[in-house]
């Protein structure tokens, strides 16, 4: 095997290997076996194309054509002329395909199902990262730049992945890919060296060489080596706890870290795509004693922790679900009145997400499957894969009806809650605290303070509920959102929160769903317009409490709605207040807030728990992959076809100064054309080597070089024994610098980027169809005088 098609393979090899790491993200495996075929066929091809020898340029079109036509076959052969040509309808055919993974991408948790889109998404990224591989490894012969395409395969992989336990494998397949891929090219180069020896042994003799370690051998032993430090120092360091073989990092999806904690995430990410689905898919349904629903938020889980970047839940204990009734709720005391209710709630069989939907606060769940409690946040996670998908549960939860003034009266939270959910980050901008103690500066209480802060964003601060408006949840996002004051859910449950604590309220955000509509039968639909996000504030006494200032949706709790003191002074008539009503209406509304972490189906999905890390990348992985390697592909292929002649000329010049006298004498008459001399096709040696060195203003070395060329050629065709061996090449090196020396700066860009010798390129492609011409006519004339001759005998 040549060392071309040997990094070729490899190549291949490396490719496939690094593309196991996007095996996780989806239920089939079935892709990447396409993916390994149309690869390797284009692999093939370059192969082929590489030893005819064509420019490289017209062996990385033919590359692309041929990847073209496989996806053609592979995806819209119904579109296509003969099933395998890409017409108008092909490509349209494509355009609605990848609208559809961009769909699927975004709708569906990790590991989604292989729609049509997906399929196609992941076989053309693998196949243009693929091909940009073998573009650099086997076709420009460096294999180095080619672990970059490599890197961006594995590394969206990998963020896609997050927590899986076995990304530690995906990464040892496509590190050693890459491995074996620059192992290979330093094969290919040093062979070309000979036979490596080492001293020799006391004693001499035939024998006294032996031979020294192998480089490549060497190599080997190295990059293995320094796999095994990838892999295994992480685990030696503290400071390296989330390497690649540890479980516990954070991002990606949530769930159980180790079994014993829950890690923290991420669970929001932009909600508005959801907000224009057309239709309301059903997520759950449920049966309730309640007599009011209009507090019944199902409730997913509680953002505690805010490091300027995100929301977050912090990292927990976690341990089994109690058996019977869960310990008291933090804060809760017994003389507050409380109603405890029980509801039946089933989840639709798409809806799969690891944090169980519930009342809060829960006091007793009922359910099959493998479920932890996370007693702090009072949440129930799945463990090792537990999804709610089609899950039918029993909640008994308690319904919390704290009065105005217990709220009021209510004494300073305890040290650690004040420590842990009081806290904001250096970066918060000091306007979010200045307008919080301009909103609250008539509040004698943290309950008024909270009142004021709900009341400005839901009535009094002229806030407009907008889904457009870019999502976020940063410390500058949330500066943003007041001063422009526009946004959705996100922004204020954010922004209400982080206000509070810079008032030293325990504060933090909860996503779930609000509690849906009625339907037949007394039975309750919560759908994906449904989903909410919401601030809670601590109190001691009553615990953990809902506030709700986004204008328009959800409803407002009765204990949240007295009349406070005007800070003007002015006697008119309190406005109403949003969203007030016991029973929500079950007349159309304009889409809810969000859907929340991990609802498959939605746009916004972010796999368990949904985590913002996996939305983000899921959304762009189609992008990412495949888009950035068209882009890549595209420019790659625009600068074959610009660069082309330059790529000819480096090929043949390689080629011409590799031989004897002759190819290097034609050379330098193409470096003289090149640089404006045309070749005399009837001078003699002699004559055209006078004419260019006068032409190109040549003396001295270049001038003696070109003319030692001259007697070398004369010598090898007239005289009896062949000319001697000589240094042809360096000749030729010598009247290319004396011609560029000599020319003007136009006149040595155009002999680099446009030569004029790569006309000879044309000429060797019309004089071979031409030849194709004549063989295909005498073919054809002596099949007919062959015909002639039968007929005649017949």
């Amino acid at each position: 095997m040549s060392g071309q098609a040997r990094l070729a393979v490899c190549g291949w090899l490396a490719t496939v290997a690094a593309a196991t790491a996007l095996l996780p993200l989806v239920r089939d495996a079935s892709w990447l076996f396409q993916a390994a075929l149309v690869l390797g066929l284009v692999s093939a091809l370059g192969t082929g194309l590489r030893r005819v020898p064509l420019p490289r340029g017209l062996t990385i079109t033919a590359q692309l054509v041929l990847a073209l036509l496989a996806l053609t076959f592979l995806f819209v052969r119904e579109s296509a002329v003969a099933g395998f040509i890409p017409g108008p309808d092909a490509f349209t055919h494509f355009g609605d395909l990848f609208t559809q993974g961009g769909e699927d991408v975004s709708q569906y948790v990790i590991p989604a199902p292989l729609t049509d889109g997906i399929r196609l998404m992941l076989v053309a990224g693998v196949l243009l990262i693929g091909l940009m591989v073998d573009v650099l490894a086997a076709t420009y012969r460096t294999a180095a730049p080619a672990g970059l395409p490599l890197l961006a395969l594995y590394s969206v992989a990998s963020g896609l992945a997050g927590e899986d336990g076995g990304r530690w494998l995906w990464f040892l397949c496509a590190a050693a890919g890459y491995l074996l891929l620059l192992l290979a090219e330093s094969r290919h180069r040093l062979v070309q060296w000979g036979q490596v020896f080492g001293t020799a042994l006391p004693g001499g003799g035939p024998s006294s060489r032996v031979r020294s370690a192998s480089p490549v051998r060497t190599g080997r032993r190295i990059g293995f080596a320094a796999l095994g430090f990838a892999l295994l120092v992480p685990l030696a360091l503290p400071a390296l706890g989330t390497g690649l073989l540890t479980n516990d990092g954070e991002g990606g999806r949530g769930g159980p870290g180790d079994g014993n904690t829950v890690t923290a995430v991420n669970p929001l990410v932009e909600l508005q795509n959801s907000l224009n689905q057309p239709e309301n898919r059903t997520v759950l349904t449920y049966e309730t004693d309640a007599e009011d629903v209009s507090g019944l938020y199902l409730r997913i889980v509680a953002l505690d922790e805010f490091d300027g970047t995100s929301w977050r839940p912090s990292q927990r204990r976690i341990t089994d679900v109690p058996s019977h009734q869960f310990p008291t709720p933090p804060g809760l005391s017994p003389g507050v009145d409380r109603e405890a209710v029980t509801t039946r709630i089933a989840a639709a069989d798409w809806y799969e997400q690891t944090w169980l939907p519930m009342p809060y606060p829960a006091d007793q769940v009922n359910i099959d499957g493998r479920w932890r409690f996370e007693p702090i946040g009072r949440t129930v996670v799945g463990d090792k894969g537990q999804t709610t998908a089609g899950a039918q549960y029993e909640v008994r939860s308690l319904l919390v009806k704290p009065t105005a003034e217990q709220l009021a009266n209510a004494p300073r939270a305890p040290m650690d809650i004040r420590r842990e959910q009081t806290s904001v980050p250096e970066n918060l901008p000091a306007v979010v605290e200045e307008t919080a103690r301009t909103v609250t500066s008539t509040a004698r209480n943290d309950y008024e303070r909270a009142i004021a802060l709900q009341d400005w964003f839901a009535v009094q601060g002229g806030f407009t509920y907008d889904t457009e408006v870019a999502a976020g949840s940063g410390s500058e996002a949330i500066a943003r959102f007041l001063e422009q004051k526009e946004g959705f859910c996100v922004h204020f449950a954010f922004s209400m929160a982080a206000m509070a604590r810079t008032l030293d309220i325990p504060a933090r955000v909860a996503i779930g769903f609000t509690p849906g509509t009625g339907s037949s039968g007394g039975t309750r639909e919560v759908g994906l317009q449904d989903a909410h996000a919401w601030p809670e504030l601590y109190f001691q006494g009553v615990g953990w409490t809902r506030f709700e200032p986004t204008p328009s949706r959800g409803t407002t709790p009765e204990y949240a709605m007295p009349v406070l003191p005007d800070p003007g002074g002015s006697d008119e008539p309190d406005l109403p207040r949003p969203g007030t009503t016991d029973e929500p209406s079950s007349a159309p509304e304009a889409p809810e807030d969000a859907c929340p972490p991990g609802v498959g189906g939605c746009e916004n999905d972010a796999g368990a728990a949904g985590s913002s890390g996996d939305d983000s990348l899921w959304k762009t992985v189609g992008t990412v992959v495949l888009f950035v390697g068209l882009g890549l592909g595209g420019v790659l292929l625009v600068a074959a076809l610009v660069l082309s002649p330059l790529l000819w000329r480096l090929t043949v010049r390689r080629r011409r100064t590799d031989g004897g006298p002759l190819t290097c004498w034609q050379e330098a008459l193409d470096a003289g054309w090149d640089f404006g001399i045309p070749p005399d096709e009837s001078a003699t040696p002699r004559q055209a080597a006078a004419r260019m060195a006068e032409a190109g203003r040549l003396d001295g070395p270049a001038a003696a070089a070109l003319h030692r060329l001259a007697d070398a050629v004369e010598r090898a065709l007239y005289a009896p024994r062949p000319a001697p061996p000589g240094p042809y090449a360096a000749d030729v090196t010598a009247v290319r610098a004396g011609l560029r020396a000599s020319a003007s700066r136009w006149t040595r860009m155009r002999a680099v980027v446009l030569p004029r010798s790569s006309v000879r390129a044309l000429w060797a492609v019309s004089e071979r169809g031409r030849a194709l011409m004549d063989a295909h006519r005498a073919f054809w004339s002596r099949a007919a005088v062959s015909l002639r001759a039968r007929l005649s005998r017949g």
